[in-house]
């Protein structure tokens, strides 16, 4: 006989506290997007950096005082000074100056400034002599050449970006040709010239905080504060040139009149830091590739900073080392050239693997 129908099991119902799927592990707790992880390390960066140049202070200001309290600090706190003022300068020129080229290997050295400042100094000495020469007043010597390096950089610039018809990149060749011109007449007159006026020359050439006059660093404190004035209030254009000359311009930028006005405030730093101190080639290119890998920002105004904070750094420590452990067996200038030259050429070994 038949059998009854089985009752037709309930359809299944989800419980009321489940009325999605479930979750897999880990899914309420949202990743924290890159930038805030990289705005949370900036200010440990920038503490850093602060802490090391306190220290580095410290270190140069009483290293070796041994209660000659009087004598020592004042000296010492003018050294201090320019080393602080010169590093920020140099070190905010580079940032710039590679923004604007869009290459992170170049300085403005390239532009020959450095090789100017050679041959001024040389056609001195051989001109007048060397005891002529070193007896002209600083203020008149720092006066020429900072007017001679800003004069030859202005018109460079008027030059060639005046009509707007040739590019950044040409006026970095005749750059190249220019100190490749200054460099062979300074190697014309070191031949032709006196050995003992050659060896007084070879002390003016390098870079020197040792005897700094009080009245050119006033004068060059102002001047390179208000250039670092400048580049800072140009920071947000920066952010923009770093996007590339076209989009620059479609985002309304004054291209032409903004990189003009950035080459000048180069132009600037690098005269009166060289005219102060002497040339030093490689601080720029060191500080300013430490502070893109430490930073990771394309933000200016960050990457100027610590910039400048690791060259002031590198700058006093350096100091400190050559007066206490080398004894003055060479030149702050030279010190730096080597570590920056070993710097540079891994950084060109990676970016050829790269």
């Amino acid at each position: 006989m038949p059998m009854p129908d089985a009752p037709a099991a309930p359809a299944a119902q989800p419980p009321a506290h489940r009325t999605h799927a479930a979750a897999p592990p880990g899914a309420g707790r949202t990743s924290q997007p890159a930038h805030r992880r990289r705005d949370r390390r900036l200010p440990l960066l920038f503490i850093g950096l602060a802490v090391l140049l306190a220290g580095a202070v410290a270190l140069f200001l009483t290293w070796g005082v041994d209660g000659h309290w009087d004598f020592a600090l004042p000296r010492r706190l003018e050294q201090l000074a320019a080393l602080v003022v010169v590093g920020a300068a140099i070190a905010v020129s580079t940032v710039v100056f590679q923004t604007l080229t869009q290459n992170r290997i170049l300085t403005p050295s390239i532009m020959g400034f450095d090789a100017l400042y050679v041959l001024v100094t040389t056609a001195l000495v051989f001109v007048l002599g060397s005891a002529t020469a070193e007896a002209i007043d600083p203020l008149a010597m720092f006066a020429v050449n900072t007017a001679l390096m800003m004069g030859g950089a202005t018109l460079l610039y008027r030059w060639v970006l005046g009509d707007g018809t040739r590019g950044l990149y040409t006026l970095i060749l005749v750059g190249v040709v220019a100190g490749t011109f200054f460099s062979s007449l300074s190697s014309f007159m070191f031949r032709v010239m006196d050995p003992n006026e050659f060896d007084t020359l070879m002390d003016q050439l390098f870079a020197s905080f040792n005897a700094i006059d009080t009245t050119l660093l006033g004068m060059a404190t102002a001047l390179l504060g208000a250039g670092i004035v400048a580049a800072y209030a140009l920071a947000p254009r920066l952010d923009v040139l770093t996007l590339g000359r076209e989009r620059a311009i479609a985002l309304g930028l004054e291209y032409q009149r903004t990189v003009t006005a950035l080459l000048i405030i180069v132009a600037g730093l690098v005269a009166v830091s060289t005219a102060l101190v002497g040339p030093i080639t490689f601080l720029g290119l060191l500080v300013a590739n430490l502070a893109y890998q430490l930073t990771r920002t394309h933000r200016h105004l960050v990457t100027l900073t610590a910039a400048a904070l690791i060259a002031m750094v590198a700058l006093v420590l350096g100091q400190a080392i050559l007066q206490h452990v080398l004894h003055f067996g060479g030149t702050l200038g030279s010190l730096i050239n080597l570590v920056g030259g070993v710097y540079l050429i891994a950084l060109l070994i990676k970016e050829a693997r790269a």
